[in-house]
């Protein structure tokens, strides 16, 4: 073991609790010298274990736990069993025919730091801590073990790797000659009988947003016979689903013309081309605002999705995404025809689920609207949340109906 982490009498009850995170203020001393990385062991003030974390001397959670049980040693065998672990618990879950989902979620998964999804045969991996990247080596072994037939593609190119003391990296790890050219430029999967062109080397996060799964299905309750505007759309998950559940129009909105020409042909690709569907390009905020103009003549919207990214990176930025966050709701919600649906979401882990419904609140009240809470969304089950981490609980969505 390549030191210790002393936690400070009264600090060890998170610990107790199977909470993952060491901060650097529980840790009243550093015994050894350990390096970015390194396993290190966490004991109270008399000696007792409490885990065996990965350290990482740059970051304000400064030990990650890898395992709670003394007797479990970081090595090929742990990455593998806890890959094999999620495995069942996903075969468990997903919707029969899935091909795209999140194989491994971090904490939640008790392998801190560490996102791994399945695209077809290639998995995506993100290493997102200093231990995670210490143990790469370690963990395509595994990864090679549990699934022998796919490839290995890391998507390390996030900005919290600077917070770890680590840069950015990107490529591939296990198959062809480990060079780019040999990824395929789009994976086809498919999810809930549909099916998808993902981009795992461009593409947003590891290439697609897997954790919406759920709520993209939910949309075919309201999108018959609709006019459905999705907004900030990516690759068109939503407006696909709602063309295949007949809506009568879909515009999808985003900033990036190569997400939405693939947008164009997920529709060919499901054979769904004479659906009447837009692609508009552009800043959303301002595409709503003159949806609203007279020049347009108040165009309105049966059902309106708003899926931004994340407009919180820090406490620190939490109130200029509140209004982000309002405005945007205000905005959906004047474009609404009555008894129209609004599907809106935050991915912002730092916005807890009640004060995104009091900002929603918030807009649809300026907005000079009454709406309903008819359904609540989260991610989709492939991303679960272990009980003592309630951190893993990022992305929240409600439905909300138009009275009227």
């Amino acid at each position: 073991m390549a030191g210790q982490l002393i936690i400070k009498q009264g600090k060890e009850k998170a610990l107790l609790r199977k909470h993952p995170w060491v901060f650097t203020g529980a840790v009243a001393k550093i015994k050894g010298k350990p390096g970015l990385g390194d396993t290190v062991e966490v004991l109270d003030t008399r000696g007792n274990f409490l885990g065996r974390a990965a350290y990482s001397p740059h970051s304000q959670i400064c030990g990650r736990i890898w395992t709670f049980d003394a007797n479990e040693q970081v090595d090929f065998e742990f990455f593998k069993g806890r890959i094999e672990r999620a495995l069942r618990m996903r075969q468990a879950v997903l919707p029969e025919g899935t091909t795209g989902y999140r194989l491994i979620a971090g904490e939640s998964d008790a392998l801190p730091g560490i996102t791994i999804d399945i695209y077809a045969n290639w998995i995506v991996c993100q290493l997102l801590s200093a231990g995670a990247e210490l143990q790469r080596g370690v963990i395509v072994e595994a990864l090679r073990s549990v699934f022998p037939e796919h490839n290995v593609y890391e998507r390390s190119d996030v900005d919290v790797r600077k917070k770890e003391g680590l840069e950015q990296v990107t490529g591939v790890l296990h198959g062809g000659s480990h060079g780019k050219n040999d990824v395929p430029e789009e994976l086809v999967i498919e999810e809930n009988g549909l099916k998808l062109y993902v981009d795992i080397v461009k593409g947003h996060k590891t290439g697609y947003y897997l954790d919406q799964r759920d709520a993209r299905q939910a949309i075919k309750k309201y999108a018959k016979g609709k006019r459905v505007l999705n907004c900030f759309s990516y690759t068109g998950g939503f407006g696909l689903y709602a063309a295949a559940a007949g809506a009568s129009f879909v515009r999808n909105l985003d900033m990036s013309q190569p997400s939405l020409d693939i947008a164009k042909r997920n529709l060919t690709l499901n054979g769904l081309d004479d659906v009447d569907v837009e692609h508009v390009q552009g800043d959303v905020f301002q595409l709503l605002r003159e949806y609203l103009s007279e020049d347009k003549g108040g165009e309105k919207f049966d059902v309106i999705v708003l899926d931004p990214p994340k407009f919180v990176d820090s406490k620190a930025s939490l109130t200029r995404a509140c209004r982000g966050y309002k405005d945007i709701n205000r905005l959906a919600a004047k474009l609404l025809n009555p008894g129209g649906i609004l599907m809106t979401f935050s991915c912002s882990g730092l916005l807890s689920t009640e004060l995104f419904q009091k900002v929603v609140a918030d807009g649809v009240l300026d907005a000079g609207r009454e709406m309903q809470i008819i359904d609540r969304t989260y991610q989709a089950a492939d991303h679960p949340v272990s009980l003592p981490y309630p951190e893993g609980l990022y992305l929240k969505g409600l439905v909300v109906r138009l009275v009227g």
